[in-house]
């Protein structure tokens, strides 16, 4: 593996996945293969999860890491070719990026939709910087546009609680929010779950339906009661407008998850990639019911991400 940003860059899901279900079993197995080389982890945005997570994956197989808050720590930073700097931002994406190529092995780097631009964003206008001037192998630990290693996570997750010979029902149905939310974890959802041996169905409101380049020919229902029929994965999550981009159409409907939606599903577990608003998006008691997987998952964000690490670290090891 070259770079992970994408389900693209798995040669094989199931042998990833295998790979990561291995690490948790043993997650000290290869502490001696990322010895001598540095990774540095790059964060345009906060993070809880992907942060803390993408350390323990790291420190397991014995890489230096390097964690920049780069919003926060670093001077301004310029993203406009052509630039004239004479204003609030003081050093340019490009130098900030030839400078990790000189201190990192990897660079792994996290940054949002900036949810103003439709074309910035869908043109993934920051994380195409990192791979256009990076010169060692880039990791997105979120982009604009997806969020590859909390999908892969997903899989992991779905992978150890279905034991059954049938496709499993899935269903990624949107929630409501406060504000405006980015489509990365629904557009990465839908795109590893298609590569995934699943029944996916999306769950929206008319208005809401995500980019169909990434939904492609995914069953999309907008009536939420109707989706959730017999469901035996339930991911929730809130997505604004693709069409209509960043805004929220109004929703008269009640789509925050509840116990007595889940009822209509087959005993169906509950999935959320966090944070969440609780009594928002899914109540109280679905969060911390039987049916919730929400925890699992989370933990699984470290295996996932150590996975992906020591595929990289092979490629660099190998050379």
């Amino acid at each position: 593996m070259k770079k992970f940003t994408s389900v693209s860059d798995v040669k094989n899901l199931q042998e990833i996945i295998k790979k990561a279900l291995q690490i948790k079993e043993n997650p000290l197995s290869e502490t001696e293969k990322g010895k001598g080389k540095t990774i540095g982890l790059v964060f345009l945005n906060s993070s809880l999860r992907t942060r803390l997570s993408s350390q323990i994956a790291a420190q397991n197989l014995g890489l230096n890491v390097l964690t920049l808050n780069a919003a926060q720590e670093a001077w301004n930073l310029e993203f406009a070719d052509g630039a004239i700097m004479n204003g609030d931002t003081v050093e340019h994406i490009k130098d900030a990026i030839e400078v990790l190529n000189q201190y990192c092995d990897i660079i792994a780097v996290r940054c949002f939709a900036g949810m103003k631009s439709k074309e910035d964003d869908v043109n993934e206008s920051i994380l195409s910087q990192f791979e256009q001037h990076a010169k060692v192998p880039i990791i997105s630990l979120e982009s604009a546009t997806r969020h590859p290693l909390q999908s892969l996570a997903d899989c992991i997750t779905i992978t150890e609680n279905w034991k059954e010979e049938r496709k499993p029902k899935v269903v990624l149905t949107w929630a409501p929010h406060i504000k405006p939310i980015a489509h990365a974890v629904g557009n990465s959802f839908a795109e590893w779950m298609q590569e995934m041996d699943v029944e996916l169905v999306i769950a929206n409101p008319k208005g809401y339906d995500l980019d169909k380049n990434f939904t492609k020919d995914v069953k999309i229902i907008h009536n939420q009661d109707e989706a959730l029929k017999d469901a035996d994965f339930v991911y929730v999550k809130n997505w604004s407008s693709f069409d209509d981009y960043a805004a929220m159409p109004e929703v008269k409907e009640g789509w925050m998850l509840t116990n007595e939606k889940i009822a209509n599903t087959n005993q169906g577990k509950v999935m959320h990639c966090l944070p969440v608003r609780r009594n928002v998006e899914l109540s109280d008691e679905v969060m911390d019911g039987e049916n919730s997987i929400i925890y699992q998952q989370a933990k699984n964000r470290i295996f996932s991400a150590q996975a992906v690490f020591s595929e990289i670290l092979d490629g660099l090891n190998s050379k």
